[in-house]
């Protein structure tokens, strides 16, 4: 099959096409042909060095991918050959053919495409472990995203509106925070020209949301402290602004914050099977009824990868970045 590996660290150029024997797969695996992979900012973290694969993973990027089972291992009796899925990886997804666990597999949604059904699964975990897991957002409270036209800022946004929850969010431009209204946003910030905080105690009548979803960290930290109401949740899944920030700790202990974090490759099988059944419970049917749709900026072929990234780099993206196989 052909694939894209990384070579080495560096810039985008280090990503290669490739030949690569079909995977093999485990007694609990499907193997899967490739119809699209999705980019995700962990792809770039590990072109650069920095995010390796965890134990037993592939060695190659994509951490999602939509396509067709065509074979399936001795004990899986959810999917057979002919079966459209998409799937939650640990990395392969640069491929014609990959291998993923049968339990973090999801049928694609009646309407929407199969090439299309790419844009879920690591966006659409992520979000569902980090603001419903993670950050215990309960019905009639309150979210606040930044990089609200990220690929997954945009899951975030649908996912929250669709299930009740007033929603407000960052972006870089006009056309972003446009972008982020028509998804469901209730309020969208500039950051470039209007103070976040500001905003959003304005927009909350001075209350504060009840969880923010952060991926910048560094001097937005003491910031998204300021936005949250009392008992507030602020949970990192990225640091794209900087790996520090200073914070009053009083503020913390004064209002009863409390500031976590979420990550999703490493984690163990059984939490991502069990993140894959809640959703296809919780979020699927809203996803079949139209109130929640994949959000496709680009699409480039699988040797244009290095474009893929070089375009995900420039953050002029709304929703999501696509390879096509």
């Amino acid at each position: 099959m052909r694939a894209v590996e990384i070579g080495y660290p560096g810039s985008e150029g280090v990503l290669a096409l490739c030949e690569r024997p079909l995977p093999a797969i485990r007694d609990d695996e499907v193997l899967i042909r490739v119809a699209a992979a999705g980019l995700n900012r962990g792809d770039i973290f590990q072109r650069l060095g920095r995010y390796p694969p965890p134990p037993g993973a592939s060695d190659l990027p994509g951490l999602e991918v939509s396509g067709t089972v065509v074979a399936v291992g001795k004990h899986v009796l959810t999917w057979r050959a002919g079966d459209a899925v998409c799937a939650l990886l640990a990395g392969g997804g640069y491929a014609e053919y990959c291998a993923a666990p049968a339990s973090h597999c999801l049928p694609v949604p009646r309407g929407v495409t199969l090439v299309e059904a790419a844009a879920l699964p690591e966006a659409f975990c992520t979000v569902w472990g980090a603001v419903w897991k993670e950050g215990r957002l309960a019905p009639g409270e309150s979210l606040l995203i930044h990089g609200g036209a990220s690929g997954i800022g945009v899951a975030a946004i649908q996912m929250a509106s669709a299930l009740g929850h007033p929603v407000h969010v960052t972006a870089g431009n006009e056309e972003k925070c446009a972008a982020c209204l028509a998804l469901g946003a209730t309020s969208a910030i500039h950051y470039g020209r209007e103070d976040f905080v500001t905003s959003v105690r304005a927009a909350t009548g001075g209350r504060g949301v009840d969880v923010v979803l952060d991926m910048v960290g560094g001097d937005y930290v003491p910031r998204d402290l300021e936005c949250m109401a009392d008992y507030g949740r602020l949970v990192f899944i990225s640091a794209l602004g900087g790996e520090a920030g200073q914070f009053n700790i009083r503020t913390v202990m004064r209002r009863r914050l409390t500031m976590t974090g979420s990550t999703l490759r490493s984690r163990p099988a059984q939490y991502k099977s069990n993140l894959v059944r809640e959703l296809i419970d919780e979020v699927w049917p809203h996803i079949e009824a139209g109130r929640i749709r994949p959000v496709i900026d680009r699409r480039f072929p699988l040797d244009a990868a290095a474009q893929a990234h070089s375009w995900m780099e420039a953050g002029r993206h709304v929703g999501k970045i696509l390879l096509t196989i």
